[in-house]
């Protein structure tokens, strides 16, 4: 390795560090690196506000990290919500979020047009210097080290650093560039959601249904009503690959005749519909790997960051963030080039300790949810249970404590023996 790509003075650089993309885990990781000091570029494509597939919907795992980030979650605006609503096999539950030490007992709503701004402004706060309206395409090379030392945008400008973070999500150019594609043999998702004026706008559980039909088949995925507080409900749906039914759906169809089967009063039909149906990938299990290569570092949906037991992937995309930063500062902070790079290679190893084994439970649990009869007997039979109910909550929302109780011992144990891949 040559030196001049990881020694360029910061009069050379127009940043210690640029994150190209301001979603979630782009405006964290920016948060983190001006806090500890570090000149931080970050580049959004889009002018805020603008819109972002999702649920809306924040578990406490999520809400860990703004309370972390000295987010006022108390401001108007955030709704709290204390659980989980389970529908499925003509049965409800309602599942309070468990109490633990490591993780607030409350969820919160918040719609990505206001939360992304949030984000955006609270790491403006901290010194980042934030574009919007440039659309990053190209990473720049160093010749003699083959390191990335910056960034090309489409109208021709040039912006240099010391290190790239790529937070631009799951089409993110800059990864593609480098060479970065898409494993084959990790699950991928769809979301599509809407908005609907509905009086069920202020509900104090997250709402999944657990039952998606279409026609004979059940499907592997998951219908969501989740109160925004502002005369809106969010409602879709998210699905994943490993059914063959997959690519054949028409998921905006697919809603449309889900909700056509809600009840009258709560107003989910086509003239309250507030804006289009819209659709999202969602990159799970670390689909993109490795998550540091010559100056590039992934968070977030960039590096295929979402769970793939329920499709969450703010709570992810911060905590990737937080974690991406501390491991950039530390390499910083480093005196040779050959030190910093060593840091840096240590990150990927950091991402699979905290989350490769339980990804790899999270992949066996969706392709055996694929299978035809396998989540039609999970609904049937597991619902009825209220104890196995709370156990899979804490499961599918990766929310335990360290030496908790048996069913965070047994989560705890089976995401460590899982290989990490």
């Amino acid at each position: 390795m040559s030196e001049p790509a990881l020694v360029a003075r910061r009069s050379e650089t127009d940043a210690d560090v640029i994150v190209v993309g301001a979603g979630p885990a782009g405006s964290t990781t920016a948060f983190y690196l001006a806090q500890s000091g570090l000149s931080v570029l970050l580049l959004e494509k889009t002018t805020f506000p603008r819109e972002k597939v999702c649920g809306d919907g924040l578990t406490p795992r999520a809400v860990k990290e703004l309370l972390a980030m000295g987010i006022n979650v108390d401001a108007p605006g955030w709704i709290r919500n204390k659980g989980l609503r389970v529908v499925g096999g003509g049965l409800s539950f309602e599942l309070d979020w468990p109490e633990l030490s490591s993780f607030p007992d409350f969820g919160l709503v918040r719609t990505r047009k206001d939360f992304d701004v949030i984000l955006a402004d609270n790491a403006v706060s901290k010194g980042v210097t934030l574009l919007q309206g440039v659309n990053v395409t190209a990473p720049v090379i160093d010749e003699r080290s083959g390191h990335v030392v910056g960034v090309k945008t489409a109208s021709g400008d040039v912006y240099r650093s010391r290190l790239v973070i790529a937070a631009d999500g799951n089409s993110t150019r800059i990864s593609l560039a480098m060479g970065l594609h898409k494993r084959e043999d990790r699950p991928i998702g769809v979301a599509v959601r809407t908005y609907y004026t509905s009086p069920r706008h202020t509900d104090d559980y997250l709402e999944t249904w657990l039952e998606l039909w279409d026609g004979e088949r059940l499907l592997p995925g998951y219908g969501w009503v989740f109160g925004v507080g502002d005369g809106t409900s969010n409602v879709g749906l998210g699905l994943l690959n490993t059914s063959e039914a997959f690519k054949k759906i028409d998921y905006r169809d697919l809603l449309r005749r889900w909700t056509k089967n809600m009840p009258a009063e709560w107003g989910f039909v086509e003239e309250n519909m507030v804006g289009p149906i819209r659709g999202a990938a969602l990159p799970m299990a670390f689909n993109r790997q490795p998550h540091y290569t010559r100056g590039l570092v992934l968070v977030g949906d960039a590096g295929g960051m979402i769970n793939p037991f329920n499709g969450e992937g703010i709570a992810y995309a911060m905590e990737t963030g937080r974690i991406a930063a501390d491991a950039v500062v530390t390499a910083l902070a480093q005196p040779t080039p050959a030190a910093r790079e060593r840091v840096l290679r240590a990150y990927p190893r950091i991402l699979k300790d905290a989350y490769g084994g339980y990804f790899t439970l999270g992949r066996a649990f969706v392709e055996a949810i694929g299978k035809p009869g396998v989540m039609n007997m999970l609904t049937r039979h597991a619902l009825p249970h209220p104890r196995l109910m709370r156990f899979g909550l804490k499961l599918l929302g990766n929310l335990t404590d360290h030496g908790g109780d048996a069913s965070d011992r047994i989560i705890n144990a089976l995401s460590k023996v899982a290989p990490s891949a």
